[in-house]
This record gives C-alpha cells, sequence and structure tokens, in this order.
C-alpha cells in the first residue's frame, strides 16, 4: 500500500521518522530559533517562527525535488554566495538581540496592540528567512531524502516530494510541541534582567552559529 503511494515500506518509513525526529531534536539553527523567540516574546511569537521554518522547509524540498539542490551541490559559487547570505543574516539577527539586550526592556515591548499583526509576520519572515538562507538544509534534503526513495517508485518526483512533505509534516509537530514546552517557562521573561540574559545568550548563540556556518558549513538544519 504504502508503496504503491510512493513511500517506503513500513520498516522503511519508521526508520525514515526516527531519523527526522533525531534531526528535529538535535539543536541548530531552526531549533534555536524557536526556543528563543518563544522564551523572550511568548508562545505566540514562537509559533510564527515555527511556522515561518516550516514554510522555508516546504520550500527546500520543493527545490530539491525539481533539482535546485542538485544545482548547488554542481556550482560551488552559488553555494558560497548563498552560504554568506544566510550567515550574515545569522549575525545580524544575534547583533539585534545583543543590542537588545544592551539597551534593557521597554526598547522591543510589545505595548502597543497595533503592532501584533505585525510582529507576528515579523516573527514568520524572520523563521522563513533563517531556514531558506542555509544552503546546508538544500543539501542536506538532497541527501537525506532520496535514500527513502523506493526503487520501483513509478515517480520518483512524487515519492521525494511525499518524503518531503512528511519530513515539513512531522518537523512543524517537533516545532510545537518544543513551544508549548518552553511557553512554561514564559513567566521568566517578565523578570528584565532574565529577559536581559535570554537575549544576550540568544545572540552570542546565533553570533556562534553564523561563524561556524562561514568557518565549517555543517550548521544543522
Amino acid at each position: 500500500m504504502l508503496e504503491a503511494l510512493g513511500l517506503p515500506g513500513p520498516q522503511e518509513l519508521l526508520l525514515f521518522m526516527s531519523a527526522v525526529f533525531v534531526l528535529n531534536a538535535t539543536p541548530g539553527v531552526d531549533f534555536l530559533l524557536t526556543v528563543s523567540r518563544t522564551l523572550q516574546a511568548g508562545a505566540r511569537a514562537g509559533t510564527a517562527a515555527a511556522l515561518g521554518i516550516s514554510a522555508g522547509c516546504v520550500v527546500h524540498a520543493l527545490a530539491a525535488a525539481f533539482g535546485l539542490a542538485a544545482l548547488l551541490a554542481l556550482h560551488p559559487g552559488a553555494f558560497l554566495l548563498i552560504q554568506w547570505v544566510g550567515a550574515g543574516y545569522l549575525a545580524w539577527l544575534g547583533l539585534g538581540l545583543l543590542r537588545q539586550a544592551w539597551r534593557g526592556p521597554g526598547i522591543d515591548a510589545p505595548s502597543a496592540p497595533a503592532s501584533a499583526a505585525r510582529s507576528d509576520w515579523a516573527e514568520f519572515r524572520t523563521g522563513l528567512l533563517t531556514n531558506v538562507l542555509n544552503p546546508k538544509v538544500a543539501l542536506f534534503f538532497l541527501a537525506f531524502l532520496p535514500q527513502f526513495v523506493p526503487a520501483d517508485s513509478p515517480s520518483k518526483t512524487v515519492s521525494f516530494l511525499l518524503l518531503g512533505g512528511w519530513f515539513v509534516l512531522q518537523g512543524t509537530v517537533f516545532l510545537l510541541g518544543l513551544v508549548a514546552v518552553c511557553a512554561q517557562l514564559g513567566r521568566l521573561r517578565t523578570q528584565p534582567a532574565l529577559r536581559r540574559a535570554a537575549q544576550a545568550l540568544g545572540g552570542l548563540l546565533f553570533l556562534a552559529l553564523a561563524l561556524r556556518l562561514l568557518k565549517t558549513g555543517e550548521v544543522t538544519p
């Protein structure tokens, strides 16, 4: 039944799900962004960021299915350019968090009701761009998903899309669960000193990830 749909058999699918869980649970850019935004701005911001990350994974899954990731692998110049842009964006996020921590509470406090919709979109956009601008995610999809495409699949592209959709769905559920867990600590962000410490830590983490991306190219998705 699963093979007829272009998916691997039950044992291979269970292995795929287990591998996806391990990858999602490994602290990387997506994991740290979801945690930091939830702790700093609450469950709503964390959820928006998580959905943005998932949207970025959709972009990567579609690109991999239709060959863009292969082009990146064949053209190191394009890969390097996207890698530098992604690192720059992470560094920009990190410096922004450090600046907020330095200035203290009141700078980005969500006191204006009119800013709620804009803030949600900004959180979504941050998650989307952080994921899309990490070329390692594109190559990850290209290297990981084909291992689970059935050899006798009538359409490799369809199988690729189904597995990519499964990856996105499972990853979204994981990130939303992570938001729910981190939201339980949300009361901590009402303490100015703890909020500034969380912002400073988040800023340093993103700067470290930017440097790691430039030096080794091994940032976890």
